[in-house]
């Protein structure tokens, strides 16, 4: 009996978590929904920079112009919402933790969601502007490049989502070597196919072209070098 109001308890307890984050969640998207065509503005900048003078981007579909910046700025209130959402997920699994768990996993969380945060910028900054102008620029002559709203919104997202979890591999390296399911030793003689597996996941998560894939496998791969090294000072 005892056992069965544990879990109804903790299924409680759960479900108020997923209000509360639904709540802040939608509280934000609200707040940001009077700005979504600035907001779509801004995350299009990347590619309209590089479109040639005559070239603008276009809404295939009658509910586009309204619905795609609608959706980018619901995207970016989830995003906006991270820090709150982990911390709230901290705080619902802590009871359970001991003492220097707690210390543990709160850093953990810290360090993932400022690494997701990065990789998130990086492809932004760094990323976008190279791929953008190489695809315009390739584009062969007398063709115009006019890319649809919607289809650029599913290429970015796809994009920033998988440089932030592509930039979770410290945390990856460092959690395999605390729980001592791997050591630094075996994962330092796996590298070259830790190397190739990195191409292999840029491949899976990003466009078919060799130079998203390329930039999102190597930063990866020298995460991973980062990581290993983080793990030997830390068991040092």
């Amino acid at each position: 009996m005892s056992d069965k109001s544990s879990m109804l308890e903790q299924l409680g307890l759960l479900r108020n978590l997923l209000l509360r984050a639904l709540g802040v969640t939608v509280f934000i998207f609200a707040c940001l929904a009077f700005f979504q065509d600035s907001i779509y503005l801004l995350i299009s900048e990347p590619l309209v920079r590089f479109l040639p003078e005559n070239s603008s981007m276009i809404a295939t579909e009658v509910t586009s112009p309204f619905l795609t910046p609608l959706k980018l700025t619901f995207y970016i209130a989830i995003f906006i919402a991270i820090p709150y959402l982990m911390f709230e997920l901290w705080k619902f699994v802590s009871p359970g933790l001991f003492k220097s768990e707690k210390i543990y996993t709160i850093g953990l969380t810290g360090l993932s969601t400022l690494l997701f945060y990065l990789g998130t910028f990086f492809a932004f900054y760094a990323v976008f502007p190279l791929i953008f102008s190489f695809f315009i620029n390739a584009a062969p002559e007398g063709v115009a490049v006019m890319t649809d709203i919607s289809s650029y919104l599913s290429f970015v997202i796809k994009l920033l989502v998988a440089f932030g979890l592509a930039f979770q591999m410290p945390i990856v390296i460092f959690t395999l070597v605390k729980s001592e399911i791997t050591s630094v030793a075996a994962l330092a003689n796996a590298r070259p196919y830790v190397v190739i597996g990195c191409f292999i996941v840029g491949m899976l998560l990003t466009p078919p072209d060799i130079i998203s894939q390329t930039l999102l496998a190597v930063p990866t791969w020298i995460l991973f070098e980062l990581g290993l090294f983080g793990a030997k000072l830390i068991k040092k």
